[in-house]
């Protein structure tokens, strides 16, 4: 926990991801990527330099018809002193029952983007972290080359204009792997997805190639990142450099 907490610290100095004040809401799946990002943000606002507030928010997707049971998380949070809301959501209802999509993951995750920033917004908050990591970012990367021929890549921060709201990944310089070792070793727990599509979908195929490349080349993600860190990817310059260009406004 405290190696991800390191990455986590130099990830929000390096982006300014964090400033004094700032309300925090963390979004919480009830995997390991977003509990592991919530419990060391909650370490990490006792001696973080710029003092900030958090709390957690859970949209539970209501799939197959059934609330998900998160008191174990209810119990965590409680414990790290994090005020957490649950909302319960009609998203699985209308993706998989009304919809039928053929390709759900893209209207899913809109549904859950639009909720959760409206949630946000409710409670007050300025910021909304994501749980999204290194990993993540490589497999998007090769997603949108292959499937769009574009090259490109979700940033750091960006800032939706329409709602003047921040998202953050805090995440963002930490592997899978740092993540799975931070879970772990502080023995966290987790709500495993019930999501129809949940291991079937483009991403884990991606998932599996990130990986041989991995074992092929052990430097493999820090390549990634280097090449993220310089090569002009919008937004992945580190503000320290002094040469990034603000952060966009982006219609949400």
């Amino acid at each position: 926990m405290q190696r991800l907490e390191g990455l986590m610290r130099k990830a929000a100095q390096q982006y300014h991801m964090i400033e004094a004040g700032d309300r925090i809401c963390v979004g919480v799946s009830g995997g390991k990527d977003s509990v592991a990002l919530t419990i060391a943000l909650s370490n990490l606002r006792r001696y973080y330099e710029k003092p900030f507030t958090l709390q957690a928010i859970t949209l539970d997707p209501g799939f197959g018809g059934k609330e998900m049971d998160y008191s174990v998380l209810q119990a965590l949070f409680e414990k790290h002193q994090i005020p957490y809301t649950i909302k319960r959501t009609q998203i699985g209802a209308i993706v998989f029952d009304v919809r039928k999509e053929q390709n759900p993951c893209s209207l899913c995750a809109k549904m859950r983007r639009g909720a959760l920033h409206d949630l946000t917004k409710e409670l007050g908050c300025n910021k909304l972290a994501l749980g999204h990591h290194l990993d993540d970012a490589i497999e998007t990367f090769y997603m949108n080359l292959w499937q769009n021929g574009r090259i490109g890549c979700f940033e750091p921060v960006s800032y939706l204009s329409r709602k003047d709201l921040t998202m953050i990944r805090p995440l963002i310089l930490a592997t899978e792997q740092d993540v799975t070792h931070a879970i772990k070793s502080a023995n966290l727990p987790i709500v495993k997805s019930i999501c129809p599509a949940d291991g079937v979908t483009t991403r884990q195929d991606t998932k599996e190639f990130v990986h041989q490349m991995v074992r092929q080349d052990h430097a493999f993600r820090g390549k990634m990142l280097n090449a993220f860190q310089t090569g002009g990817i919008s937004g992945w310059c580190p503000l320290e450099t002094g040469n990034r260009p603000p952060i966009k406004n982006k219609q949400d």
